[in-house]
């Protein structure tokens, strides 16, 4: 028997194959945004400070002529105008010796305050964490005529040590705050552990625990570090002695003085001078302010 046709096997067709799946550009748009955003806000917090960096390197006629080129040439002498004549270092040092005696007295009384608050039940321990808490909401405003009378009357007015203990109790609320989140995320065992070794509640807090805290005391630190360098308020009431001047009194005194004068050029300088030790603690320590402040979430 013979076919007129040929025998071809059939074959079922089977579903069709799933074409590779492209990547999902979901998000994408809010990246993108995001990141304009960032850059938008970089662009507007970073030239003002190069511009200043710049202007202080300028005469005073440049500076007016033309304000965003670049300085002919380098003017180091507005530095040292600044520095020497308009006592610049005096009001550096005085600065030095009033931040730096309050920023190691914050952090011990912070951490030893916050310490007790995360790690000890006792009556009124709320009482006193929400007392801190308040602290941190009264306008430092209502204070300043009762808060003048108590220096004066401590005798601690247009003294060093008297700001130095003002600086402390302004920023204790937040330290101790901060601080208290941050041991709570401590893990126990370790003093507990130390506790079964014999160690007191003193060593065991200064030995192991606060080294153990050392993320989040820079963290705060440096905060503590950026609003007590920038004070004006409260060394303007309390510290009226022009020999104890501080940074941001002097450069406010620098441009009063100057008058029709107008030194700008070397109130430029001071104010990058005041700028810089600002810009570079935060540049040192940056990633350790990071950590301190995610430590918590990720614990």
């Amino acid at each position: 028997m013979t076919t007129t046709e040929t025998d071809v096997p059939v074959t079922e067709a089977g579903p069709p194959a799933p074409e590779p799946s492209r990547p999902r550009r979901e998000g994408g748009v809010l990246n993108a945004f995001s990141h304009g955003i960032l850059v938008i806000w970089a662009v507007m917090v970073v030239t003002p400070l190069l511009w200043a960096v710049m202007t202080s390197f300028k005469d005073d006629r440049s500076i007016f002529s033309s304000p965003w080129a670049l300085p002919d040439k380098l003017h180091f002498d507005n530095w040292s105008r600044a520095w020497t004549q308009a006592n610049m270092s005096d009001y550096f040092l005085n600065t030095i010796l009033v931040v730096g005696g309050s920023l190691i007295g914050t952090l011990v009384l912070g951490s030893m305050a916050a310490y007790v608050l995360a790690r000890f039940d006792f009556p009124g321990n709320r009482f006193i964490y929400y007392l801190f808490i308040g602290g941190m909401s009264f306008p430092v405003m209502l204070a300043l005529v009762p808060l003048f009378y108590v220096v004066n009357n401590m005798g601690l007015l247009n003294t060093i040590h008297g700001l130095i203990l003002v600086y402390i109790a302004y920023s204790l609320p937040f330290t101790v705050f901060f601080l208290t989140a941050f041991f709570r995320t401590l893990p126990t065992s370790v003093a507990e552990a130390a506790f079964v070794d014999g160690a007191s509640h003193t060593r065991t807090f200064f030995q192991i625990m606060l080294p153990m805290a050392k993320p989040g005391l820079i963290s705060v630190g440096i905060f503590n570090f950026l609003g007590q360098w920038n004070q004006y308020m409260l060394p303007t009431v309390l510290n009226t002695d022009p020999d104890k001047h501080v940074l941001t009194q002097g450069l406010v005194q620098l441009a009063v003085n100057q008058g029709y004068k107008g030194d700008w050029s070397g109130l430029f300088a001071g104010l990058v001078m005041a700028m810089l030790p600002v810009l570079a603690a935060y540049i040192v320590f940056q990633r350790q302010v990071v950590a301190g402040l995610t430590a918590g979430a990720l614990k």
